[in-house]
């Protein structure tokens, strides 16, 4: 792995290149969501039912011998990927097909990745079975491909969700979880009670939804009280939908405000936000939410891509390779939420306040 120094500068000129394809994207943004065989239609679990935690049953305890087992190292990197529109054609370099979505998810399977949301990483609530290794999905923008209801109130088919699902039906343990940032118009809907459905569905069916800023300004070039209206704003309508207080953030453009703890937290006009991990639009793995230089406050991602071009070492084909021939480097997980196991080398590098958790082999 890089140095601080630099990685701070890698993630700086991956920025800087995502902010150029994002804005391409956008646009070129198609007004019309895609239109998908009846045939991919899938079946939703109930509202009434989110996917259950996954990990270890209750009362199970990760001994330092079992650690060793199982291989677990819970200072081990992380890939938050990072997804804008799944379309059939491709308009921008950062779209996806749904084949290569699919493709992706199933390799992350194959590979033993387990999904858990962003704010669940953020807080360091990371809940997957032993010998195991979690992956975040996240969306932004809140874009038609990634979520709708069609007439029968079910995952409208070929959107992001409806793809989750039918991988987590065939790879079993593969947790259907995943993290939406939205704008002002969720998934592109015009109407409140259209906005209020889907969001409902994605939160009771145990995905995450939450601040993507509301009009998705680059928000170094605004003033902080600026950054803080458009946060705020943004909380409102998610509060309104039935999907906050958010608990992330993810940075349009990946870009910070001059003013890093303004897009943290902070109020406006009585709207206060307070998140627990604000997201870059970055270039490599997330540190360990239980490391020393984990940064909640500006969290690493991985756009999902190939290795062509921008990509050839930045985007998630590369970084996936990268982490199956360096599994030291993974975080494998012991199974057991109440420890934290590490390889005895690495006692270190773990922050204080969860010194008292580690199991070390």
């Amino acid at each position: 792995m890089r140095s601080s120094a630099s990685l701070t500068r890698v993630i700086g000129i991956a920025n800087v290149v995502v902010v150029v394809v994002a804005v391409i994207g956008l646009v070129l943004l198609p007004s019309s969501a895609p239109q998908v065989p009846a045939a991919q239609r899938v079946t939703p679990r109930p509202t009434s039912e989110p996917p259950a935690q996954v990990g270890q049953p209750p009362g199970v305890v990760a001994t330092p011998e079992f650690a060793r087992q199982v291989k677990a190292n819970e200072l081990g990197l992380v890939p938050v990927l990072m997804y804008h529109r799944i379309v059939k054609k491709r308009h921008a370099s950062i779209d996806r097909t749904p084949a290569q979505f699919r493709r992706e998810l199933e390799k992350l399977a194959e590979q033993g990745y387990v999904p858990i949301s962003a704010k669940e990483f953020a807080a360091g609530d990371i809940r997957v079975p032993a010998g195991k290794s979690p992956v975040v999905l996240t969306f932004d923008d809140g874009h038609p491909s990634h979520f709708g209801l069609d007439a029968a109130g079910n995952p409208r088919p070929g959107t992001a969700v409806a793809i989750i699902l039918q991988v987590a039906a065939k790879y079993p343990g593969f947790r259907p979880v995943a993290t939406f940032w939205i704008n002002h118009t969720p998934f592109g809907l015009p109407t409140e009670p259209e906005q209020a459905a889907a969001v409902g569905w994605l939160v009771g069916n145990g995905f995450e939804v939450a601040n993507h800023t509301w009009s998705h300004p680059n928000l170094r070039t605004l003033p902080k009280k600026k950054v803080r209206r458009q946060i705020a704003k943004a909380e409102r309508l998610l509060r309104k939908l039935g999907a906050g207080p958010a608990k992330t953030m993810a940075l349009p453009y990946g870009s910070m405000p001059r003013s890093k703890k303004t897009a943290r937290s902070g109020a406006w006009e009585g709207t206060a936000y307070d998140f627990t991990g604000v997201f870059l639009a970055g270039a490599e793995p997330s540190r360990s939410p239980y490391a020393k230089d984990f940064d909640r406050g500006a969290i690493q991602r991985i756009q999902s891509n190939g290795n062509k071009g921008e990509c050839r070492k930045w985007c998630s084909q590369y970084w996936l390779e990268w982490l199956r021939k360096h599994p030291r480097e993974r975080y494998v997980s012991d199974g057991d939420p109440g420890r934290i196991s590490i390889p005895g080398r690495l006692r270190g590098k773990i922050t204080a306040k969860r010194r008292p958790l580690v199991n070390a082999y």
